[in-house]
């Protein structure tokens, strides 16, 4: 059995891109089935080609994995990455501003399958599979009071 404190790459480990503030309020459980592991795992990697590419400074991940009834409580979009353990939120105060690394990531040759500049933190996803290209989808979330969430193509201001 796993725990999850267990690593995944040298700066992040399982409790970092499985926490949720919101699940532990309404006592809900965040555990990935065991085939997100490796998905997981590969977010791990990518994140830290992110720390590297943001001058090595800490990421502080705010939702990573989330289960079934986590992204419900939290209203996520039901096909979410996230769900699958292909995503996480994020911000590197260390480095700049959301948009400024949402920008960095974008001129980087770091693959993702979608970026979103989120307004106070960057939403950050790889492929479902090794076998497939990254989209490079990026995206700015527009919020606008008693409105759903908006995208918009590129980054915004």
């Amino acid at each position: 059995m796993t725990s999850n404190t267990d690593p995944l790459s040298e700066h992040f480990d399982l409790s970092e891109l499985t926490v949720s503030q919101a699940a532990a309020r309404a006592g809900l459980r965040n555990v990935p089935l065991p085939g997100y592991r490796e998905n997981l795992r590969r977010l791990a990697c990518a994140l830290e080609q992110i720390r590297l590419l943001l001058g090595g400074h800490p990421i502080v991940i705010t939702s990573g994995y989330r289960s079934a009834d986590v992204n419900r409580l939290i209203g996520g979009a039901p096909q979410s990455a996230h769900l699958l353990g292909l995503a996480a939120d994020f911000i590197c105060p260390g480095y700049g501003t959301p948009q400024q690394i949402c920008q960095a990531l974008l001129d980087s040759p770091i693959g993702f399958d979608q970026l979103i500049y989120e307004g106070s933190w960057v939403h950050f996803a790889i492929p479902d599979s090794r076998l497939e290209d990254p989209r490079r989808d990026v995206l700015t979330a527009i919020f606008a009071p008693g409105q759903n969430t908006r995208y918009a193509k590129g980054i915004l201001a």
